[in-house]
């Protein structure tokens, strides 16, 4: 009889982890406690989810670190990124998805798997016996997470993030707003329609500070504390830090003209096509905690979106977190009970990319262990094993904090030059040595390698 793993958690780290077991062999048992169990930020019952945006983010496979985990995701069979090419929406170098039928997609895939069953349950403590993999993500509920800091002895971390605010399209004012992507770069016309911008003048740019500083925003409960991850910071907290820095974040008007006007814009809010049907926009790095009265008042202060209807205003949630470092063994098995391993955003990596390279990871490790056929160390010197070492000792356990993956987590190539100078060259050499040693492992560890896209 084949053996059977447990996953806990049908997100991106979840579905993936689950894919490869099954695929290795095993029998997987995936818990999901959607829909019997609803959270706040899920709209659907459907796995891989994609809540707070709809971007996988660069899809530069040769000089981006995002990237080049798509590239090791493919070749390793991911069905995550497999099904984000599959319903892929315009978006100059960015991958972004279609969020429903990209769900929907995964859902399919995974419910049509011979050896995969579903359960809708909640699983509320750390099951002793068998094999289990946790990707319960960063609204993992309350019972599992006291449940978690009872067998480790340690309070889970946690910090706060925020989900970006979707408008219909045609409550858009195109007659202020234009489409293009940022810097053009000889897109044809539907990809010039991924994005669209909507300017300000110094004047308008200044108002809307002021009101982005004066709005309600959500109130914390009693003893916690508001640490944000600095990838994915509300536009009021961003705005608290200073007047400009929005406008060198995601306002900045670089590589961007309008057709309306002669006069260069002072600032841009740029919306990215949300859906296939291109009927819903997602506003760009603006995610808020602003009360919902307060948001739309304010968001309408913005040219082009007046009369802005939202399918889907902003929210703030907590997002719970492991201290990694800490707790899990190399093989990412919880020091304390080895037969539970954790993947995805719990572990401390952020991003949908990263949640699910992890959750490969998992389930790779996890079949491996229970088929007694060991698997080499992950390469160090790929994007997985990069990646896969900040949380499992990479980083200091005092001061860890969710990360992305990035060239700063790869180890240096001696006689690169250094500085910003010599960026291109050196991320050009990290790529290609990262691309090499994940084929390595793939050959070593027989299975198949797949074709990029």
């Amino acid at each position: 009889m084949p053996e059977v793993i447990h996953i806990v958690g049908g997100g991106m780290a979840g579905s993936e982890a689950a894919w490869q077991a099954a695929n290795m062999g095993l029998q997987v048992v995936l818990h999901e406690m959607r829909p019997k169990v609803g959270t706040f930020a899920h709209q659907t019952g459907n796995l891989a989810e994609m809540v707070c945006s709809n971007s996988f983010r660069s899809d530069d496979h040769g000089q981006n670190a995002v990237g080049l985990l798509h590239w090791e995701m493919l070749r390793a069979g991911g069905i995550v990124i497999r099904k984000a090419y599959d319903h892929r929406l315009p978006a100059g170098g960015a991958l972004a998805v279609d969020r429903e039928e990209f769900a929907k997609s995964v859902t399919e895939a995974i419910l049509q798997h011979p050896n995969i069953y579903i359960s809708c349950e909640e699983i509320k403590n750390l099951p002793t016996y068998a094999s289990w993999i946790f990707a319960t993500g960063p609204l993992t509920s309350s019972a599992l997470s006291s449940a978690i800091v009872k067998q480790t002895g340690v309070d889970a971390l946690a910090f706060f993030d925020a989900i970006a605010p979707i408008i219909y399209f045609d409550s858009i004012d195109l007659s202020r707003a234009w489409m293009q992507s940022r810097y053009d770069k000889g897109e044809s016309e539907q990809e010039r329609k991924a994005y669209i911008n909507c300017p300000m003048t110094r004047e308008q740019y200044e108002e809307f500070i002021d009101a982005v500083l004066a709005a309600k925003k959500t109130e914390f409960h009693n003893g916690e504390k508001a640490s944000y991850f600095e990838g994915c910071l509300p536009i009021e907290v961003m705005a608290e830090r200073g007047r400009e820095t929005l406008r060198f974040g995601p306002m900045k008007p670089v590589g961007l003209k309008n057709p309306h006007s002669e006069d260069k814009p002072y600032a841009v809010v740029q919306l990215r096509r949300d859906n296939a049907l291109g009927t819903l926009y997602n506003i760009v790095g603006f995610q808020t905690k602003m009360k919902y009265e307060a948001q739309t008042k304010v968001l309408r202060q913005i040219p082009g979106l007046e009369k802005a209807v939202f399918a889907r205003l902003g929210g703030i949630h907590r997002n719970t977190f492991l201290n990694s470092p800490s707790l899990l063994d190399k093989q990412m098995r919880l020091k304390s009970q080895p037969n539970i391993r954790f993947a995805g955003q719990i572990t401390g990596v952020e991003g949908y990319v990263e949640s699910a390279a992890m959750g490969l990871l998992a389930g790779r490790l996890a079949a491996a262990e229970l088929l007694d056929r060991p698997l080499p160390a992950i390469p160090a010197d790929s994007a997985m094993g990069a990646l896969l070492h900040h949380i499992t000792g990479g980083a200091d356990c005092e001061t860890f904090q969710p990360m992305n993956v990035n060239f700063g987590l790869f180890s240096p190539i001696k006689g690169l030059k250094s500085g910003r100078k010599g960026r291109k060259d050196r991320y050009r050499a990290y790529t290609d040595r990262a691309k090499e040693a994940w084929l390595t492992w793939l050959d070593e560890t027989s299975l198949d390698a797949q074709s990029a896209i």
